[in-house]
């Protein structure tokens, strides 16, 4: 693979699990296999591991994903939530025991090992013993504030057992919301009775349940907490434990609630014995779990060990095979994407899969069917790894009919039968076969209903139900024409009616006044994500400006690579693309940029601009999300972590750790009063 490649490559990996870190993380709704997933992020860290000078700033491996809902209010985690590597070989897991025991020569290691939870990850802060705050993961830094719907859980105390004052005065706790595998059947009569579509397993309910903007509604979902780890502590009372083992025993002792089983061991054999008699009880648990987490038992040893950018050294998880199951593929048919991308779609004969009923799997391209010479009327062997989508593993040969045909993957769109263009990737995900028609009716309806989606111009009712009518109807063939329809056209149409129309009609006028970078990311540009569109934001002011650069300038920015400039210089290029943005700045679209602003334009307060903060404490008056938007605004940045790069740590009370860490590395040290004070000032 040349640098070239490479640098390709990467892109496209980074785009792809982007994509699907969002599905999983914030709908809920996973769009691969774990088994896929992890090919695809293997292939992304072995690469980066060969180029690193092409490693993306918010690359998979650098973060977390996910993002924080935008009904929720945001909380900043004291300290990040980080995710886990993982792994479905037991070499690999030998590999990673070795390495741990390599990087602690003089150490004897212990181990525990707890069942992997498949639920929601959260975490609870709780001062002075009280509950006060809890929150998702969100993109590891950053999560939703679900307080509320997770003070209906049953067995989640409001307020800690502190006999003998047991408690520091801050106490955050990091566990797993489930759901129970009978409460999750009782939860699915229910819904069936009731006319509502059942929930495609425990995870997916119990990720609907948190997101619920109502808490009457989530305390009536059976569900359940284990606690199993560590966020802020302040101050590190002298009694804390200094072992998982003895961490967990200390949140019983406190009255909070940890996994039902787990095991404590002192090498690989005996490990490789758990896992063992795991995978078998695993069935007979009352929750979900498709594996186990082996933690390094001490934690003084933890420290020693660090992270890296997304995950802890000193912890794996281990995954048990997926369940497959056989059926037969009935007729492969492909799909039209927005960008004009032809994925083909196995068509399946029913079948159970982990508790659920499978009938459709994804073929990726038409490299994939060739490779594994998938056909039509085929046995196949499917797989769902963590009960998520479906992907065909193997064919079964010996029964393949005498009939059977090799599929001739079409050379034109189906939807409006232009000649398909061949685009070569590089890589294992093999080339993607486009239509070039950009009127094509499957492209506008895509370009549509991603221009008001959630993370684009946010348009609520613009659904799949509402584009496809428009477009069929001719009412609207291109987004600046979502603006010109009127309220009594949207009532008339099927499934729709005068709310509905009117809900439509003010979620496009609250669009208008979005950032640069939403329109950016609306807009469908080839290779252009959200996190490429902030980027682009950033360092343009506005859009008339964007319109004029070129490959040179844009590849110059830190996040924008070849490809994805090329992509953006060829789209401006375009005069039909030039005539839709002066439509839509005549509709009254904001076409200028907050978030250039905020990094270029210096505010009199000349202290924030360009400086790096760390905020610790409860703030008296303030939260941590309003003190973090008005350094932002400010043109300061606000980090997780204490580092020699920080400038200022924001205190309030029971700062702890990172107050202690910021005076050692004798960083400035301010109060509330204090930035409020300069803000208004501007002097500091």
């Amino acid at each position: 693979m040349t640098k070239k490649e490479a640098q390709i490559r990467l892109r496209d990996l980074c785009a792809n699990l982007r994509r699907h870190n969002y599905a999983y993380y914030v709908l809920a709704d996973p769009s691969i296999t774990d088994h896929e997933y992890d090919r695809l992020y293997n292939e992304l860290v072995n690469i980066e591991a060969l180029y690193p000078e092409y490693i993306e700033r918010d690359s998979p491996t650098q973060k977390v994903g996910g993002s924080p809902l935008e009904s929720f209010a945001s909380i900043i985690h004291a300290v990040p939530m980080m995710s886990l590597d993982n792994t479905y070989s037991r070499d690999a897991l030998a590999a990673f025991l070795t390495r741990v025991q390599k990087q602690l020569p003089d150490h004897l290691l212990g181990w525990t090992v707890e069942p992997k939870i498949d639920g929601v990850a959260v975490n609870l802060r709780y001062e002075h013993g009280k509950l006060v705050q809890g929150a998702t993961r969100g993109d590891g830094t950053t999560g939703d504030d679900i307080t509320n719907n997770l003070k209906t859980l049953r067995n989640l105390p409001f307020e800690l057992d502190g006999e003998g004052g047991q408690l520091p005065s801050v106490l955050e706790v990091r566990g797993e919301v489930f759901m129970t595998k009978p409460g999750f059947l009782r939860l699915n009569t229910q819904r069936t009775r009731g006319g509502d579509e059942p929930f495609a397993n425990p995870r997916n309910a119990t990720a609907g349940s948190l997101k619920l903007l109502d808490p009457v509604i989530v305390a009536k979902r059976p569900l359940d907490i284990a606690i199993y780890g560590l966020g802020e502590v302040s101050p590190i009372p002298d009694y804390f434990p200094s072992k998982q083992s003895g961490l967990l025993q200390y949140f019983e002792d406190i009255g909070l609630p940890v996994p039902a089983k787990y095991w404590t061991c002192q090498d690989a054999s005996s490990l490789f014995n758990i896992l063992e008699k795991l995978e078998v009880l695993r069935h007979t648990l009352d929750y979900e779990t498709d594996g186990a987490v082996i933690k390094l038992n001490d934690m003084h040893l933890r420290e020693e060990l660090g992270a890296t950018a997304k995950a802890p050294r000193w912890a794996i998880a281990y995954k048990f095979p997926a369940e497959q199951a056989e059926t037969r593929l009935k007729r492969i048919f492909v799909q039209v994407g927005r960008t004009g991308a032809i994925t083909p779609v196995a068509e399946l004969e029913s079948v159970l899969v982990s508790g659920s009923k499978v009938s459709r799997a994804t073929l990726h391209n038409a490299d994939e069917i060739k490779r594994k010479d998938i056909r039509e009327k085929d046995s196949v062997i499917i797989e769902k790894a963590g009960e998520i989508i479906p992907a065909v593993v193997h064919v079964v040969l010996e029964k393949r009919p005498k009939d059977s045909k090799i599929f001739e993957f079409p050379d034109t769109c189906p939807e409006c039968q232009s000649k398909a263009v061949k685009f070569e990737s590089s890589g294992t995900i093999g080339s993607i076969w486009r239509c070039p028609n950009t009127d094509c009716p499957a492209q506008v309806r895509g370009r549509l209903e991603h221009w008001c989606s959630r993370k684009a111009m946010d348009i609520e009712g613009g659904g799949t139900v509402l584009i496809d009518q428009l477009v069929a109807k001719g009412l609207a063939l291109d987004v600046s024409e979502l603006y010109h329809l009127k309220q009594e056209e949207i009532a008339s149409l099927d499934r729709m009616g005068n709310k509905s129309a009117k809900k439509f009609m003010e979620g496009l006028a609250g669009s208008k006044s979005r950032d640069l970078w939403r329109v950016l990311f609306g807009l469908g540009i080839l290779h252009v994500g959200s996190g490429v569109a902030k980027a682009l934001a950033r360092e343009y002011p506005s859009m008339h400006e964007l319109m004029h650069c070129d490959v040179g300038n844009l590849v110059a920015l830190e996040d924008v690579g070849e490809t994805i400039a090329r992509s953006v210089v060829d789209w401006f290029t375009d005069a039909r693309n030039h005539h839709l943005i002066h439509r839509l700045e005549k509709v009254g679209l904001k076409m200028e940029s907050i978030l250039y602003q905020q990094r270029h334009i210096k505010t009199d307060n000349d202290l924030l601009h360009d400086t790096t903060w760390v905020l610790s404490g409860t703030l008296p008056s303030l939260s941590r999300k309003e003190a973090s938007e008005k350094i932002e605004f400010a043109g300061g940045k606000v980090s997780g972590n204490v580092s020699k790069k920080t400038n200022f740590l924001l205190a309030g009370e029971s700062a702890g750790s990172k107050l202690e860490k910021a005076k050692k590395l004798k960083i400035k040290v301010i109060t509330e009063a204090q930035l409020l004070d300069w803000l208004e000032k501007g002097e500091g």
